[in-house]
């Protein structure tokens, strides 16, 4: 029996202002898989990682990473894992290289072992020139690059992706692409979020919709396409978006002519 990478069970969260961003989500992720959480805005993706990954305390529920209770065992389930938040949160004045060694450090790895490591991240995400440079110097798809060597740096089996091609060009996010397929081909598991439907369906072999904190659909990508078996909407401006597209519009009620989640 395949293990999970992660699992979560009948989820909850309110927050203090009483506003409810997950409600009974439930959805598992098995290890070694891309997996893509599609979801309107507000829906609780983010939400859904942040307590994944410790930043939100939930209101009920369970959540276990490769088997182990990140409730009950926090640090042990996360020593694994790896995150890059939807939002840049790079120091504006340090350099690539010194911003992906001293997070090596928060997992106790020596800096003989994080330098090189971290060299060999940069180069591999086409920052090999860029290593002395500093945040502030880099352009956005860079500096959305240089926060996921952050995030690879302790060789994590898990990585949260939140958005991590926002406002990204087309050929770099073709090439974070490349990069992130030979992650799961060395056996880590992605879980990912984005706006772009073309992204999940280039990417993911399994797929969530979200909508209004519940899950309502999950499986593989396959499975989340077959459910497109009504008609063929009519659209006011006469586009017609991918299969996937239709399932997500339908799932989510959103409005006909919105082209992302």
């Amino acid at each position: 029996m395949q293990e999970n990478a992660l699992t979560v069970t009948h989820l909850e969260k309110t927050y203090a202002g009483g506003t409810t961003a997950l409600r009974g989500a439930s959805l598992s992720v098995p290890a070694g898989n891309f997996f893509a959480l599609l979801g309107p805005n507000g829906a609780g993706k983010t939400t859904l990682i942040g307590i994944a990954t410790g930043l939100v305390t939930p209101s009920s529920g369970a959540l276990e990473m490769f088997g182990i209770d990140a409730f009950k065992e926090p640090e042990r389930a996360r020593r694994a894992v790896g995150v890059v938040p939807q939002n840049l949160n790079l120091d504006f004045f340090g350099k690539a290289i010194d911003i992906v060694v001293n997070q090596a450090g928060y997992y106790g790895i020596p800096r003989s072992v994080a330098l090189p490591r971290a060299r060999a991240l940069l180069a591999d995400l086409g920052l090999g020139g860029k290593m002395e440079a500093r945040t502030r110097e880099l352009s956005g798809g860079m500096q959305r690059r240089l926060m996921i060597a952050r995030a690879l740096v302790n060789e994590p089996r898990l990585l949260f992706l939140d958005e991590p091609t926002a406002g990204v060009d087309v050929e770099s996010r073709r090439g974070m692409w490349k990069y992130l397929r030979t992650l799961v081909e060395k056996g880590v598991t992605i879980f990912l979020t984005t706006h772009y439907l073309e992204e999940a369906e280039q990417l993911a072999k399994r797929i969530a919709i979200i909508d209004k904190g519940a899950i309502v659909a999950h499986g593989t990508l396959d499975e989340i396409l077959a459910l497109d078996t009504g008609p063929t909407p009519t659209h006011e401006d006469g586009f017609r978006g991918g299969r996937l597209e239709e399932v997500y519009l339908k799932l989510t009620h959103a409005p006909a002519n919105s082209a992302h989640l």
